[in-house]
């Protein structure tokens, strides 16, 4: 049995290596959030071959076995493969490559595409969402060489965000390269700068387009306004409809329920999500419970004449889009059928409303005890020198987790985080907290070497 003294020791020469590799791991990640691998942008198509073909090659250096692996219609996926000591567990380390699109280059301080140092963050899109997530597998391979102490299979897909529509198709048909009896997810956050998490729950999606007709052309706003009700103003009482007065979501029979009993004061959520001075938070309940357990409505897209070509017209079509979070214990695709009856029953003045569906993602709960959990928590506490981590919900979604969850059930799923709530993932001026980074990367390689007592934690 090992001692204190002996984990003690190997802690130490960990925090070392992962310290003497951080420089190289930075360096890689530089590279990678260079090339623009919006997976959701089609003129970039031979972006996201590319930077799938860099993630191969940072991995193959390592002396893993590599395979590119490519559902018809998808990204590809790298999956990557190295043993540890006869007997041990095998640990599968996921991220993803593709990234969201950047935007208006406008609203950031630097290029997006060009990582630039300011403040102890590393500023440029995928530098945390999710490049970091595959920097931090790189940098806890890396720190312990060719003695690595449990079997490591690495998948990093290529399509996660828009909605990983070949996972399942390649969990299937690859069902047996990644098994494994442990699942680290590097997509989430962590509680705070200097205060680690675990991600135990996750709220689903579903989304749609709605469009509004009235007219079946446009006609001038002067001689028919008043009687004639236009496609706009229409839209906009409907939209209204999604939210009660408090502003909780109004759609009948969505899943609700109780978080944690963890605060997060309203100072800290304003500061994080950089709302206005003097606009009012909206729903009812705790600020957590709201976040993560209860669902959410935001209109995310409009389709509409724009202000600068208007004319004094009323506007016989507008469109959409709404996107609708949903609380761990919903099914996506019941939510997504309440969500439509409700927009096609509360049509204002008798206008024509259709509905087109769009993603589906389902909401996902983890029971995380056990062994491997406490591994983690162990790990996350040696790593923050002594902070112990927290389990949080999430509000985002990552649908993939239940398709995991399903395809590999004695699998244990630990979420871990790269972000920190001043991230911006999907924003501009994405960041990564540099600092902290390295307690992630230090902290997996240490969870790692824990995993390899798993057996005998389980026994």
């Amino acid at each position: 049995m090992a001692t204190d003294t002996d984990q003690d020791s190997s802690g130490s020469h960990l925090r070392a290596r992962v310290a003497a590799e951080m420089p190289r791991v930075r360096r890689d990640l530089e590279d990678l959030v260079r090339i623009q691998s919006v997976s959701a942008d089609p003129s970039r198509f031979d972006e996201v071959r590319r930077s799938g073909d860099a993630t191969a090659a940072l991995f193959r250096d390592e002396g893993f076995d590599v395979q590119t692996i490519i559902s018809e219609g998808g990204q590809p996926a790298i999956v990557a493969r190295k043993t540890g000591p006869s007997g041990s567990p095998t640990v599968l380390l996921y991220a993803h490559h593709d990234v969201q699109p950047e935007g208006d280059h406008a609203a950031w301080i630097s290029e997006p595409f060009d990582p630039t140092e300011r403040d102890g963050r590393l500023f440029a899109r995928g530098a945390a969402d999710d490049k970091a997530g595959i920097a931090a597998h790189l940098a806890a391979v890396r720190a312990h060489g060719d003695d690595l102490p449990v079997n490591v299979t690495v998948f990093v897909e290529g399509e996660e965000e828009v909605g990983s529509p070949t996972l399942a198709t390649l969990l299937a048909d690859h069902h047996e390269l990644l098994r494994s009896d442990v699942i680290i997810i590097a997509d989430s956050t962590n509680w705070a700068v200097g205060r680690p998490a675990l991600t135990t729950s996750l709220r689903g999606l579903v989304d749609c387009v709605v469009e509004v007709r009235t007219l079946n052309h446009g006609v001038h706003s002067g001689m028919w306004g008043g009687v004639v009700p236009d496609a706009l103003t229409s839209l906009a009482r409907l939209l209204a409809t999604l939210h009660d007065d408090e502003g909780n979501v109004a759609v009948v029979g969505l899943a609700s329920g109780t978080a944690s009993s963890l605060d997060y004061p309203e100072s800290s959520l304003r500061r994080d999500s950089g709302i206005l001075d003097g606009v009012e938070l909206y729903g009812s309940g705790s600020i957590v419970d709201r976040l993560w357990i209860k669902p959410a409505i935001a209109v995310i897209g409009l389709d509409a004449t724009k202000v600068d070509d208007a004319s004094n017209t009323l506007i016989p079509a507008a469109r959409a889009k709404i996107s609708l979070r949903l609380a761990p214990g919903d099914e996506a695709g019941a939510a997504l059928i309440r969500l439509r009856e409700h927009l096609v029953n509360h049509a204002p003045w008798g206008a024509l409303v259709s509905v087109e569906d769009g993603e589906i993602g389902q909401p996902f709960a983890i029971d995380a005890h056990g062994p491997a959990y406490d591994a983690a928590r162990d790990a996350f506490r040696e790593a923050w020198d002594g902070t112990a981590p927290v389990d949080i919900g999430v509000g985002g979604s990552i649908p993939f987790i239940a398709a995991f969850a399903e395809r590999f059930p004695e699998a244990a799923i630990l979420v871990t985080g790269v972000e920190d709530p001043d991230t911006r993932a999907h924003g501009a001026n994405e960041g990564l907290h540099l600092a902290e980074f390295q307690r992630v990367c230090l902290a997996e390689a240490l969870l790692l070497a824990k995993l390899a007592k798993l057996a005998k934690l389980t026994d």
